[in-house]
């Protein structure tokens, strides 16, 4: 198609991604974001092969490699420290072509950020959109308006616009769990600096994960009534109640930690809902399809929304709207998969039935490390680059 001028909404990891990527294809982007300055959301991101091989098509490889962490195996332990089962993820990284890389999220953004190169425009809350038959325009609360040849609406899972492009309203729904998530220094009385630990026991998960800059990704699971208060004065106390008798490193990490530099998102996911595309607007990332972050897939997706996206775009001359109808068809299928996946996953991890969750456990520690790897490399295979 002949040069278009594209219009994003959301300045997230799916808004910049698909900014690199429509920019690099000669397309004239602008990119809006309701915040006032750019901080992420959250403290960390375990960015699985498919999302990084993304990052490698667009020329980012050897930066994500540089801020990424290298994650060569997993642990998985019982709450009291004792393994249950321990993977090798070379077998995974060969059989995928590419390893994954654990990352802290404000250094995925600011290589993104980057890598974009253009001004990205703050404090521009998207209101509304308007269609005529060769143009759609944006409105923003300010007054400003941005008009282009099309709207990404990668605006997360609050999404203002997916409702316009679903005709209704669709609420997140709670998954039944709170994450306190953040980054501390790399320590060997924590875990290998090599390796993923996950602590698993009566719904709840404490998790370490290496990522560049010689720190730990953690994040702390426990499954709550989504109204329980938040008050980060008393995190590392209400943490080492949930945490009563887990083992050394986990109570380690409670101490160690920042309650004030914590994250602590209230768990929702998205869907799966039955469109992404309406005329010339179409939803990217969590807008479209936020999931349980239970299979680290959430950011993967959204840039794997970026280059299906772009393809279409620049392979197909019978118009934006037909382009984005066969970007809706593709991704409709692969994302709301994932979703449904992911839900199911955080449902067997948090106990929602006790019973189902035991069996996880017992099985754990009897299959055969190739099952665990055989499963993340299906979902990474299914991608648009196998």
């Amino acid at each position: 198609m002949d040069k278009l001028k594209i219009v994003v909404i959301g300045a997230g990891i799916g808004g910049l991604t698909a900014g690199i990527a429509l920019k690099q294809a000669g397309y004239e982007v602008e990119i809006y974001d309701r915040i006032k300055e750019m901080r992420p959301v959250g403290a960390g991101i375990s960015l699985w092969s498919n999302g990084v091989k993304v990052l490698n098509y667009l020329g980012l490889g050897p930066q994500i490699a540089q801020i990424g962490g290298q994650m060569n195996r997993m642990e998985y332990r019982t709450k009291t420290g004792e393994r249950l089962n321990e993977i090798d993820l070379m077998p995974l990284i060969y059989k995928v072509g590419q390893r994954p890389y654990p990352v802290a999220r404000r250094d995925l953004q600011t290589m993104l950020l980057e890598a974009f190169g253009g001004e990205v425009k703050l404090d521009h809350q998207c209101v509304g959109v308007e269609e005529t038959a060769d143009s759609v325009t944006a409105f923003f609360e300010n007054g400003h308006q941005a008009t282009g040849d099309l709207v990404i609406a990668a605006d997360g899972i609050r999404s203002i616009l997916r409702t316009y492009v679903s005709e209704q309203e669709v609420t997140p729904t709670y998954a039944g769990y709170i994450n306190w998530n953040g980054l501390v220094a790399a320590d060997e009385t924590l875990a290998p600096k090599d390796c993923w630990v996950i602590y698993v026991g009566d719904g709840k998960r404490a998790s370490l994960m290496p990522v560049g800059g010689d720190r730990f990704y953690f994040f702390l699971d426990v499954p709550l009534p989504k109204e329980t208060p938040d008050h980060p004065e008393t995190y590392q106390a209400e943490l080492r109640e949930h945490f009563r008798g887990w083992a050394m490193p986990v109570q380690v990490l409670i101490d160690r930690l920042n309650p004030y530099e914590v994250a602590r998102p209230v768990i929702h996911d998205v869907g799966p809902i039955d469109r992404y595309v309406r005329g010339r607007v179409a939803l990217l990332g969590d807008s479209a399809h936020a999931t349980c972050p239970d299979m680290g897939q959430g950011g993967c997706q959204a840039m794997e929304d970026a280059l299906v996206l772009r393809r279409y775009l620049m392979t197909t001359n019978l118009g934006v709207e037909y382009a984005l109808k066969r970007y809706e068809t593709e991704r409709i299928e692969r994302a709301n998969a994932v979703v449904r996946k992911a839900r199911k996953r955080a449902e067997q991890i948090h106990g929602k039935d006790p019973e189902v969750t035991q069996q996880w456990y017992d099985q754990l520690a009897s299959e055969p490390p190739s099952d665990v790897t055989d499963a993340i490399s299906n979902v990474i295979l299914a991608g648009p680059l196998r």
